[in-house]
């Protein structure tokens, strides 16, 4: 029996097919370099909020995470080490945001002591 041309037409295409998708298998993503930055700037920023005292866990975490990240890098685990990068950096905003919270919590009961302070001397002198 012979093999018709449409045959090897169908053939072609699966291998043509075949290879393009090898190709796209094969096309690797760019280095997680920005996001190693960006973690690197949030656990500075969370630093510079003071979430060593007021967010010590996720601080910490954050910490960790990056020198995964940097570590999965150096391996060449892209992928790994991108997703480290993000967790840590959200953890640092997480602990940026902990540790501004905690100081408006403070200047804000300040606050409450000066106004009962003032009321209490307001009302000391309408009293005489």
């Amino acid at each position: 029996m012979a093999t018709s041309f449409a045959y090897f037409r169908t053939t072609l295409q699966a291998l043509v097919c075949g290879c393009v998708l090898a190709l796209t298998a094969c096309a690797t993503t760019p280095p997680p370099t920005s996001e190693l930055a960006a973690a690197r700037q949030a656990v500075s920023r969370a630093s510079d909020a003071h979430a060593e005292q007021y967010a010590t866990d996720e601080l910490a975490r954050a910490g960790s995470l990056l020198t995964q990240a940097q570590a999965a890098m150096a391996d060449r685990r892209e992928g790994e080490a991108r997703e480290l990068a993000l967790r840590s950096a959200a953890l640092a905003d997480l602990a940026t945001a902990r540790s501004r919270e905690a100081a408006v919590r403070a200047e804000l009961e300040q606050r409450r002591a000066e106004v009962a302070g003032l009321r209490q001397r307001l009302g000391m002198e309408e009293a005489p």
